[in-house]
């Protein structure tokens, strides 16, 4: 497991592009049969990936939580977006499609990926953050979660946003996870920005070519920084930062934030005209 320490604005301002990207970069994420944890010390958040191909993985606890098993003290955020696949918790086994998802709650022991077509297999992204309290595994289809259409495609940000995990859906401690879908000739997201500061994010794009990108605009409000994200990469968001995006063409990210609260309209916005 890799470990990433925090950051302070008034140092970040200072990085250069490598400094930037080794800081708040996850790339080389999804690796044929292995499991990837990045364990970042913001809000205690774990980004991970799953890859199933010759056989099943488990989700171990590894030497860094100094638990007995990885959610002992922690929840789980699954989102599939790669090929047909199962995810078995503590005996019970679900089949995730394309883009469905799971909420595994704290205590559970036993979580194990395998693919359904090795030549297709299964790409498991994980969130995961501490639980104080136990709340029931939930399968999760996008067809059944809420949606929120924003945007238009005059301002190039016309998208649709589909809420996985959050209250009075998938019940959790303190992990909110969902989508963004950007629709064709769309390229920007959460433009206007904002930031939050009562929870970090962590986003996850993906559905872009190989030769494209996406710019991720960071930082405080006036004093932004950004950088370039390729095809399944994530990135951490500190709270006091911006997070938004501008691709060569549409595409689609998963954001997972945790924190002090779980209230999606939580939010501090920054005037476009106040950008620097």
């Amino acid at each position: 497991m890799e470990l990433r320490t925090a950051s302070s604005p008034r140092d970040v301002k200072h990085y250069d592009t490598q400094r930037l990207r080794e800081e708040f970069l996850i790339d080389d994420l999804f690796h044929a049969d292995e499991v990837k944890l990045v364990y970042s010390h913001i809000d205690r958040i774990i980004t991970g990936s799953a890859v199933p191909v010759k056989g099943v993985l488990t989700l171990d606890a590894g030497d860094e939580l100094r638990a007995e098993y990885f959610l002992q003290r922690r929840e789980l955020g699954v989102i599939n977006i790669g090929g047909e696949g199962t995810v078995t918790v503590d005996g019970e086994t679900f089949t995730l499609r394309h883009r469905d998802g799971l909420y595994v709650g704290r205590g559970k022991k036993d979580i194990v990926f395998a693919s359904g077509d090795p030549a297709n297999p299964a790409k498991f992204y994980l969130n995961s953050c501490p639980a104080h309290t136990a709340y029931p595994t939930v399968y999760i289809r996008p067809e059944d979660c809420v949606r929120a259409e924003l945007g238009s495609l005059e301002t190039a940000n016309h998208r649709t946003i589909c809420k996985y995990i959050l209250p009075g859906q998938v019940q959790s401690c303190q992990l909110v996870m969902g989508m963004t879908k950007l629709e064709p000739g769309s390229v920007w997201n959460t433009m206007p920005c904002h930031t939050h500061d009562r929870r970090m994010e962590v986003y996850l794009y993906f559905d872009l070519p190989e030769d494209g990108f996406v710019m991720h605009f960071m930082g405080e409000g006036q004093e932004t920084r950004h950088i370039i994200m390729r095809n399944q990469e994530a990135v951490i968001s500190p709270s006091w930062s911006i997070h938004s995006g501008c691709g060569t063409q549409a595409y689609t990210f998963i954001w997972g934030m945790c924190g002090e609260n779980q209230d999606f309209d939580d939010m501090d916005g920054i005037a476009m005209k106040d950008l620097k």
